[in-house]
């Protein structure tokens, strides 16, 4: 099936995709904050510029959305059908580049952590998850 958008819009429309800021990195950060939670934000000197960090735990959480980091089994992940070999060369890049992260960061102590964008669906959703990963600070997990 061809774009339904021309080539100048559909441009525009990715030039709008931020990778800071997002809708669900804000759910889990509004979410974390009202938990009386401080982090940190991008942090440059770790592994993958991650989301959010709590460096008293060591935990560093990244918010994925589902179609950029290619969501296993996620609705929100399916493939573009136009230029098919560009697309599947940048999303099979993105999730090597995400365990590559992930393993770098575990190599230096820290825990992370991947949120996915579809389980955001609610802020009552993001509350539970951001218990959730708080749970694990006090289990020792994190």
């Amino acid at each position: 099936m061809a774009d339904i958008v021309t080539k100048k819009n559909r441009s525009e429309l990715m030039a709008r995709v931020r990778s800071k800021d997002t809708g669900p990195e804000i759910a889990v950060r509004s979410a974390l904050h009202g938990l009386g939670y401080r982090f940190r934000l991008h942090r440059k000197d770790l592994p993958g510029c991650p989301d959010i960090v709590l460096p008293k735990y060591k935990t560093a959480i990244l918010v994925h959305g589902c179609f950029w980091h290619q969501h296993s089994g996620c609705s929100k992940a399916s493939a573009p059908k136009t230029n098919v070999k560009f697309w599947s060369e940048k999303l099979r890049r993105n999730i090597e580049r995400d365990e590559e992260n992930k393993l770098a960061l575990e190599k230096l102590g820290w825990a992370p952590i991947i949120v996915w964008e579809c389980h955001l669906g609610s802020v009552k959703r993001a509350q539970t998850i951001a218990k959730e990963i708080v749970a694990g600070f006090n289990q020792g997990i994190a």
